[in-house]
């Protein structure tokens, strides 16, 4: 069972802040295009990156999670949320978190993108 709060590094008391800057230095490291070399194991570790920084992130997804594991979240146990049983979490694309976090753009791609324009010189 993956511990999002060690994959990231983190205490369980750890602050939103200690939890962004957790998941933005990990995520610039293991970022599949900053490892071609080890691009397979670099793709598993971005993913439980990303998907553990989605739910820590999030106040009410994070108390799920403290309280219910993963299974609370994916919906593998009938668990109670307030007065309604909670839909079951779909995670997004580790890519699409990557470039929210980074306001809407994936800062490799552009310096990638630069030695990749042959068109420009």
């Amino acid at each position: 069972m993956v511990d999002y709060y060690q994959v990231l590094g983190v205490r369980r008391e750890a602050s939103a802040d200690d939890i962004k800057k957790a998941y933005r230095k990990l995520a610039l490291k293991w970022h599949p295009d900053k490892n071609p070399e080890n691009k397979e194991e670099a793709e598993k570790k971005f993913k439980e990156l990303s998907e553990a920084y989605e739910v820590l992130s999030d106040v009410n997804k994070r108390n799920i999670y403290d309280r219910y594991g993963k299974e609370g979240l994916t919906g593998r146990g009938h668990f109670h949320n307030g007065d309604h049983f909670h839909e079951p979490f779909t995670f997004r694309n580790p890519e699409d978190v990557f470039r929210e976090f980074f306001g809407g753009r994936d800062p490799f791609a552009d310096f990638f993108g630069k030695f990749l324009d042959f068109n420009q010189y």
